[in-house]
């Protein structure tokens, strides 16, 4: 697939079914991740990738931190935060791991953490592999900090959910550029 088709079509893919993306793309993916563009070389990522039964766990999870913040939680919101990860047969954790650096701020840092989960998505769809960015107020959640044991300098970007499309991926939207563009004239 050509790059600029991959970038200029790339869509989310929201109903994803097994198989999961195999090993050998999974290298690719993540290769793609490592791309990212980085200030000061200092790759402020990891991953982590939730499948199989570890989804119900990485659910449960969810359903708790939601219980912990107090405020609503009914059983259809508990029910929607324990289904969550099995919408995918694999979920990626894109964490960023900020670091004290003289020359890069921490904005930057989880700026290239989100650029590598970009990459990852950019991949996926050049592999022909369904993939949508999720997250909300869970995700950010110190009790899923905690369960996904992130260290105190480390914090959750993107959950990536990967699989095969269950149906054709829709036409990506085509926006008018010059809506979004503008001259600064000084």
């Amino acid at each position: 697939m050509e790059a600029l088709d991959v970038l200029l079509n790339r869509v989310s893919v929201p109903r994803l079914v097994e198989p999961a993306p195999d090993a050998a793309q999974r290298e690719i993916l993540f290769g793609a991740a490592l791309r990212a563009p980085d200030h000061g070389g200092l790759r402020p990522y990891r991953f982590l990738t939730v499948e199989g039964e570890a989804r119900n766990r990485m659910g449960e999870l969810l359903a708790q931190a939601l219980i912990e913040q107090g405020g609503e939680a009914d059983e259809k919101a508990l029910e929607k935060a324990r289904s969550g990860p099995l919408r995918a047969p694999l979920v990626v954790v894109v964490i960023a791991k900020l670091t004290d650096h003289y020359k890069v701020p921490k904005k930057e840092q989880v700026i290239t953490a989100g650029c590598a989960a970009h990459g990852v998505l950019l991949a996926a769809y050049a592999l022909g592999i369904g993939a949508v960015w999720r997250t909300g107020e869970l995700s950010y959640a110190a009790h899923v900090a905690k369960g996904l044991g992130l260290a105190a300098d480390e914090e959750v970007v993107a959950f990536l959910y990967l699989g095969t499309p269950q149906n054709p991926p829709r036409e990506a939207p085509k926006p008018d550029v010059a809506q979004f563009v503008s001259a600064w004239q000084g």
